[in-house]
């Protein structure tokens, strides 16, 4: 099967799974599927100071900066491999 099938077929299994992850590897996850779909962070860290969430993704996102697309599609689908035990 062709990546972005499987990257696909990943993504909705991991919607899917009997127990929901924990915030770290949510964090994964998100960073993952982010750099898969867009890339490299390419916008601002978010500017408000108490927004923890949304400056949390940022920075798992900006961690997987300059890794390939297909790279990051391969480690999602592992992920969502693992996590489906």
């Amino acid at each position: 099967m062709e990546l972005k099938s499987q990257f696909e077929q990943a993504v909705t299994e991991s919607k899917a799974l009997s127990q929901k992850p924990d915030n770290s590897t949510l964090l994964s996850l998100y960073s993952l599927y982010k750099q898969s779909t867009e890339g490299d962070v390419s916008n601002d860290a978010p500017s408000n100071p108490f927004d923890f969430v949304a400056k949390a993704k940022y920075n798992a996102w900006e961690e997987q900066k300059g890794k390939t697309k297909e790279a990051a599609m391969q480690e999602y689908i592992d992920l969502v491999t693992k996590l489906k035990g």
